[in-house]
């Protein structure tokens, strides 16, 4: 959802280094796996209905199969992460990543992140990271052959799933991408977002989880992969129609991301930086960055 206002009236909040990375999530054998509920097929988009026990509910995934698959051959995986803060799935529909990943020879697969998931095992509530990282994973690599060749980009609230993600889980993906997104999360950010998606934050984090996922805190543990950041400052730009208002959500994102790409620097992080400028904080820039930051991604997968 666009943030025109949403962060306008946030104070953020620099958080400290935190401490190691977090296990990936797991699940006992006798635990029930991920369900299909439904798999509506058209061209190679697949949508999917699934009934999650980490979520104790169900949710949705498109997955856009590369040219050439079929049952029994192995491709690598990209995943695009939703912002908040709504349930459906948007990457297709407005980010056009269909078009943009049609000769791609990756599977693509796009998660819903609930109204306000943040990419998080809920201390009192759904486990987004256990569905996306675990769950629907082991789906993805048994039902279509996903490899462990794995890159992971998102918008907003999922750029900070992408960057967070791939800090707390070393070893999972390849390459990490982030379009306006949230690159150092305070107990304001969650208290703020999560109240506009009738939650509450404390069902979410607890103060002394934040640093344990926040990009910033976690930024040393981006070495081993190539990152790309971008966002813009807000003022109407160039893909923006005549009367734009500034973008003050857009503006405190781009002070964020400029603090983040001098910590990653400084902390040896392979990070290609492309804060734009004017823009605002909606899908034509995040369609163009996608488009910019495949390169890098599907160079990792290859």
């Amino acid at each position: 959802m666009p943030l025109r206002l949403l962060l306008s009236t946030v104070v953020l909040a620099l958080l400290a280094p935190a401490c190691g990375a977090a296990p990936p999530p797991t699940r006992h054998p006798a635990e029930p796996a991920l369900a299909v509920l439904q798999e509506i097929r058209s061209g190679r988009q697949v949508t999917l209905t699934l009934r999650s026990p980490a979520l104790r509910g169900t949710a949705t995934a498109e997955v856009l199969l590369p040219a050439g698959w079929r049952p029994g051959t192995r491709w690598p995986v990209l995943y695009l992460l939703e912002g908040c803060c709504h349930t459906r799935i948007e990457w297709i529909t407005l980010g056009r990543a269909g078009e943009l990943t049609e000769d791609a020879g990756v599977i693509v697969v796009i998660p819903e992140g609930g109204r306000a998931g943040f990419y998080s095992d809920w201390v009192n509530g759904p486990k987004w990271e256990t569905f996306h990282l675990t769950e629907l994973r082991r789906l993805i690599e048994t039902r279509y052959g996903a490899t462990d060749r794995r890159a992971i980009a998102g918008l907003s609230m999922g750029g900070f799933g992408a960057l967070s993600y791939a800090a707390r889980h070393p070893g999972m993906f390849r390459a990490a991408a982030s379009f306006s997104g949230l690159t150092d999360v305070s107990r304001a950010d969650a208290d703020w977002i999560t109240r506009q998606s009738g939650e509450n934050s404390h069902d979410l984090w607890r103060d002394q989880d934040i640093p344990l996922r926040n990009p910033m805190a976690l930024v040393a543990r981006l070495r081993d992969i190539p990152v790309y950041v971008s966002c813009g400052n807000g003022e109407k730009g160039p893909l923006d129609p005549e009367g734009t208002p500034k973008d003050e959500g857009e503006a405190v994102i781009e002070r964020q991301n400029r603090a983040f790409v001098a910590a990653a620097r400084a902390a040896g992080v392979k990070v290609t930086a492309n804060l734009y400028g004017p823009g605002t904080h909606s899908w034509p820039y995040w369609t163009r960055e996608l488009r910019r930051a495949l390169p890098l991604l599907l160079g990792e997968l290859r």
